[in-house]
């Protein structure tokens, strides 16, 4: 059995949407932290702000150097696509070549910020269409990406999302269908905790159906059960997670969402909390 250690944590930079991307580092140097979720979003990086590849390709090198004389590492790219102007399922063929094209792009910045993993979920069909139309649409849209990942290198983590997000991909069967109707091997699965909590899931269920591999990548956030709050201020059966994965040998990043409006002003508290509570049964190596 492996374990899980404070290295496998990661800090998905949303949270600090309100903060620059300087605070960001350094609220993770501050808490002992030194993997990178990066969130493809202003103020941090977005990359409609550089409209040619050498203008990204030059913000990218600047934001390198603070991540690396830090002792940093970026090891997911999350591309902001949950809403407007991005959806793989949209009716309009322009909005999804538009998404196709931001995916293209984003895979190329995954690798300048140096990791090749790529974070994607299925957004939201409209609500008054066919739910099976919108499935047609996404999948078809993620296996067009997954094309262009296989080509370059890329591991795509999808996450399911909470009801209120999506009317696609929200629970451990949708997950398994859509990874397996896309039949890339380039597409693996990102369990988003919460999520699953909603849904009445386990986390073992998850691993009984997808398989050890398909495992690659966990959102971490405590909740009652929705929410992305504090660890140690919801109910979730936090230590059980870390349990399951180890019994499973995961060995990617645990990855902390704390995403949620209220701890916006302060997300440095929200994240240094959730590591010291961490740490109280987590080892440093």
């Amino acid at each position: 059995m492996s374990r899980i250690t404070m290295r496998n944590i990661a800090v998905m930079s949303v949270q600090y949407v309100h903060y620059s991307f300087d605070y960001y580092l350094d609220s993770m140097r501050r808490c002992g932290l030194n993997r990178i979720d990066l969130w493809g979003g202003t103020p941090h990086y977005c990359r409609l702000d550089y409209p040619t590849e050498a203008q990204a390709e030059k913000k990218i090198r600047e934001m390198r150097k603070k991540i690396d004389d830090r002792g940093m590492k970026v090891v997911i790219y999350t591309p902001e696509t949950l809403s407007y102007p991005y959806s793989f399922s949209s009716p309009e063929e322009p909005v999804r070549r538009r998404t196709l094209e931001y995916f293209d792009m984003a895979m190329d910045d995954a690798l300048r910020f140096g990791t090749n993993k790529l974070f994607l979920n299925s957004g939201c069909g409209l609500l008054d269409l066919p739910r099976e139309e919108s499935w047609a649409r996404c999948r078809e849209s993620i296996r067009k990406v997954c094309d262009m990942a296989e080509k370059k290198g890329i591991m795509m983590v999808l996450e399911q999302l909470q009801p209120y997000e999506s009317n696609l991909v929200t629970t451990l069967p949708d997950l398994k269908r859509m990874l397996d109707e896309v039949g890339s091997p380039a597409l693996k699965a990102c369990v988003d905790l919460v999520a699953m909590e909603v849904a009445g899931e386990k986390l073992e269920d998850y691993y009984a159906e997808l398989g050890d591999g398909a495992i690659q990548h966990i959102h971490f956030a405590d909740g009652s059960p929705s929410g992305h709050f504090i660890l140690g201020d919801g109910n979730l059966p936090l230590r059980d997670y870390i349990r399951v994965l180890s019994s499973h040998d995961y060995a990617g990043e645990v990855d902390l969402e704390i995403n949620d409006s209220i701890y916006w002003d302060d997300p440095h508290t929200s994240v240094a909390r959730s590591a010291e509570y961490l740490r109280t049964f987590l080892p440093e190596e």
